[in-house]
């Protein structure tokens, strides 16, 4: 029986995730900083699926609780056999805000937690001789639409630094790079999506199952659908001043 870390487990694609898990009969670890939320989600699942899941109520912007989180991660006698590193937010503040605090909130969630959690994961995993990493990136890490793409891009080649200094052991790590997904994220972050054509949507469910397909063969790199990894191709081959003007365009409808 495996079991599965989910951040950000309890909304989105996070929550997608610990459905599809659950339900191929994974136990699961489910981090999030509402606590009585995570609990009902917890509850359904092992209603539902009849798994053990384990909460843990962190949140991934305080250094104490990711820590928390790794130490978790590193446990020899609870070992877990997958980790998706998920939680995360939109960011939709300009890079010319005087105020960064916004920006500085996003890279301890998205990029400082990512590294201590894969880093933990990482050296229990290689120990072990198995285990895999799914790190939640975006196709819009190939544009250059503000911090979130700065981010996100890190994320993606963190993903590919940490796979090359796991081959070999048995461990693997999978960046997966959506692009719009069906879930609450955008309204959170208040970005307007009507101007958005149906065609650039993914199912929340499908992302997953796409995902863990990917992550299960240790692909790399996982872009599901093929309209997306053709739009990826684009942006990461087009030449520079075009994504670049792209990206002020897809920028400018959203404002």
């Amino acid at each position: 029986m495996a079991t599965a870390l989910v951040t950000g487990g309890t909304s989105g694609i996070g929550a997608a995730f610990a459905r599809a898990l659950a339900a191929r009969g994974d136990d699961l670890v489910l981090v999030a900083r509402n606590l009585e939320r995570l609990e009902q989600h917890a509850q359904e699942l092992r209603e539902q699926h009849g798994i053990a899941v384990e909460v843990i109520s962190a949140d991934l912007a305080a250094h104490d609780d990711v820590l928390r989180v790794a130490a978790r991660l590193e446990e020899v006698e609870r070992p877990i056999d997958l980790l998706v590193n998920n939680a995360g937010f939109g960011l939709h503040v300009k890079l010319l805000e005087p105020d960064t605090a916004p920006h500085e909130l996003a890279i301890d969630v998205m990029i400082k937690a990512v590294l201590i959690l894969g880093g933990a994961a990482g050296r229990a995993m290689k120990a072990r001789g198995q285990g895999r990493i799914i790190n939640v990136s975006s196709a819009s890490g190939w544009i250059a639409q503000g911090n979130y793409s700065a981010i996100k891009a890190w994320v993606r080649v963190y993903s590919e630094s940490l796979a090359n200094e796991l081959h070999g052991s048995g461990a693997t790590v999978t960046a997966l790079c959506p692009g719009w997904v069906r879930t609450e994220f955008h309204e959170r972050a208040g970005i307007r999506t009507t101007s958005l054509p149906s065609i650039v949507w993914i199912d929340a469910d499908r992302l997953v199952a796409e995902a863990l397909k990917d992550a299960d063969q240790g692909k790399v790199l996982s872009i599901p659908t093929k309209r997306w990894k053709f739009a990826v191709f684009l942006a990461a081959k087009g030449p520079g001043f075009l994504i670049r003007k792209v990206s002020r365009m897809l920028t400018s409808s959203r404002d």
